[in-house]
């Protein structure tokens, strides 16, 4: 009888160590909002041209720093932005990503970009350069500017390297309201060209930069901001979303129920046992 109890016991401890599992999973997620961007997966239509879309009320959200770029020759001790909020969607097939910062003023040359690492050879966040602990390899840039109200889809592998692809695949809209921009990327998750196209797998974690130049025109004439004059943020984390994985509360689900028919059918041989 003892024995039983114990097996009981035992069986109820494994449920509920496959339960906390689950939800631990799900707590180490959220807690990648800090340094990664989320993209969810949804269902419909993705507001892949419309980055005022309520939609992205319920996409996560996250930020982060940027300081003026360094590496180039050519740069600024001050940038005017110094963080960006990153949301992003996908529907299996297509993604859709948000940047939002704040900008005193709509300028022409205002400017936004992303950039991946393409394939698997690491990659310096300024172009692709070759430095001291990094070989360098060719990065994917997303550039949208306001003047020309489009984002080109470019590459690079080093300072002076950065060329417009002969096909284009991303689309993209800026919205300025309230002094702040709100600028949407939009392309397929994957496409054709692995080897100038960052090619992203939901459930896999890659790498993602972002850049703002503030385009206002000074006094004498030159732009605040432009070219290797930017601010910048190094690497961070990206991931899209797989769909949901139920498997660990089903496991948990399951555990709960055999202990607890176990239990059932030792309780009604021990009141047979005491009926005899």
């Amino acid at each position: 009888m003892m024995s039983n109890r114990r097996h009981i016991r035992y069986l109820a401890l494994l449920a509920g160590v496959v339960l906390a599992a689950g939800l631990l999973e799900a707590e180490v997620g959220l807690a990648q909002e800090s340094v990664a961007v989320r993209a969810d997966l949804v269902k419909g239509a993705l507001p892949a041209e419309d980055p005022t879309a309520a939609a992205w009320n319920t996409a996560p959200r996250s930020e982060f720093p940027l300081s003026p770029q360094v590496h180039w020759p050519t740069r600024i001790g001050e940038v005017t932005v110094k963080s960006v909020t990153v949301r992003a969607l996908h529907d299996g097939r297509h993604l859709a990503i948000l940047l939002e910062y704040a900008d005193p003023s709509k300028d022409p040359h205002d400017a936004a970009a992303l950039e991946f690492m393409v394939g698997d050879k690491k990659a310096h966040f300024a172009h692709g350069q070759p430095m001291a602990q990094v070989e360098g390899g060719p990065v994917n840039i997303w550039y949208w500017k306001n003047v020309s109200a489009k984002v080109l889809d470019m590459n690079a592998q080093g300072f002076g390297t950065l060329k417009v692809q002969a096909q284009q695949d991303v689309k993209g809209k800026g919205v300025y309201q309230d002094g702040t921009w709100k600028v949407v990327f939009a392309r397929a998750l994957s496409t054709g060209d692995v080897e100038h196209d960052v090619q992203i797998k939901p459930g896999e974690f890659i790498n993602v930069a972002f850049a703002i130049w503030d385009g206002k025109k000074l006094d004498s004439g030159d732009l605040k901001e432009k070219g290797s004059e930017k601010a910048v943020s190094s690497w961070w984390y990206f991931r899209a979303e797989p769909p949901p994985d139920y498997s660990g509360y089903l496991y948990a689900a399951l555990a709960i129920g055999l202990a607890v028919g176990f239990q059932f059918v030792v309780v009604r041989k021990l009141k047979k046992g005491r009926s005899a």
